[in-house]
């Protein structure tokens, strides 16, 4: 292979420029670490490592040709696609060559951890996410906990087909962008051992009110917080002051973790003395605001972020940044101003006495 240092780079190698080679997520980690952004060490698999894998085993003609029995009124068609492409991409095989230079990064990402077989979260990373003006959030797949070179390669075909699944298809389709124009790397991360995790935003969701970050956590990875499935403790933090300004506690029925005999994630009751129990003290969740302004400074947009914190240190909360991307559903919005301009400062304090405003 030839420029081999194009096929897989260290995060901090990646930056925003770097999209269409590392894809939006990992350019926005390695964009993230070269911000003094705590997140954990990795390294991507770039667009070019997918397209040589294609090339090696003759699928990008194959894709192509299914890929036109696709019909948008047609839900079936699209179910039926997608099934048969990943059933390419996934019995195909790495090629050696590529195969053992994957593999190295790998065993110097275990020896820069000083954990032998480091377990990784294998995350997709597709040149079209991650966009502000659209949201692939979510349509490729994240694997957790995966251990040995083994089971990592197999995890990294399974992202790479994750590019066509059904509902990529078709919100690609809908959006304009030309399937064989969108490409996928694969982020190999160190995997966060998380006692408790989640996501914030830059922006308060419910009301877009700019000067409020929010925060929703879980007990566990935060999986059970980004799917859904539980009722997080939220936490509503005024940027100015870094005060808490709202709290509720959610009953936490389900949360994810590390099963130590298989090496794996799954899914567990919570424990009921934790259910109703504030699963972040109110101090980690201002510091978690403090790096979200950080995050937010740097891009100079409202962010959704997935972070963590590492159950690996104790006594002292490491607060690790997992994702970041844009907010793509209130910084989108032209926000209306509460008040209307006046002409003259008189005229605004007439009208606030008339509306029967305090006016200060």
């Amino acid at each position: 292979m030839e420029k081999r240092y194009d096929y897989v780079l260290w995060f901090e190698e990646c930056d925003l420029e770097s999209v269409s080679l590392v894809g939006g997520k990992n350019a926005s980690l390695g964009e993230l670490l070269n911000a003094d952004i705590p997140v954990p060490p990795g390294f991507a698999i770039t667009t070019k490592a997918y397209s040589l894998f294609l090339e090696q085993n003759n699928l990008k003609d194959e894709i192509k040709t299914l890929l036109k029995q696709v019909k948008s009124d047609d839900v079936e068609s699209g179910e039926k696609t997608s099934k048969a492409i990943r059933e390419l991409i996934e019995s195909a095989h790495i090629h050696d060559d590529l195969q053992d230079y994957i593999c190295e990064f790998y065993r110097r990402l275990s020896k820069r951890c000083h954990v032998p077989a480091v377990p990784v979260a294998v995350r997709s990373s597709a040149t079209a996410e991650d966009l502000p003006g659209a949201s692939f959030a979510g349509q490729q797949d994240t694997f957790l906990w995966i251990r040995g070179v083994d089971s990592m390669l197999n995890h990294i075909k399974k992202c790479w087909s994750s590019l066509f699944t059904a509902r990529a298809i078709y919100y690609r389709q809908k959006m304009g962008f030309v399937h064989d124009k969108v490409e996928i790397s694969v982020g190999i991360q160190k995997m966060a051992n998380a006692w408790t995790a989640g996501v914030m935003f830059t922006i308060n969701p419910a009301t877009g009110d700019p000067a409020s970050i929010a925060i929703d956590a879980n007990w566990g990875f935060g999986e059970s917080v980004v799917s859904g499935e539980c009722t997080p403790d939220n936490f509503i933090i005024n940027k100015i002051t870094n005060d808490i300004t709202k709290k509720s506690i959610g009953h936490k029925t389900v949360l994810y973790t590390r099963d130590p005999e298989n090496h794996c994630v799954v899914k567990q009751d919570v424990p009921s003395e934790r259910a109703d129990t504030q699963c972040v003290v109110d101090a980690d969740a201002i510091q978690l605001a403090k790096v979200g302004k950080q995050i937010e400074k740097h891009y100079g947009r409202p962010m959704d972020i997935e972070w963590a914190i590492d159950k690996d240190t104790p006594g002292k909360a490491k607060i690790l940044i997992l994702q970041s991307r844009p907010e793509t559903v209130w910084s989108e919005k032209k926000v209306e101003p509460i008040a209307k301009p006046r002409a003259s400062a008189l005229e605004h304090i007439c009208a606030g006495l008339v509306a029967g405003r305090k006016v200060n």
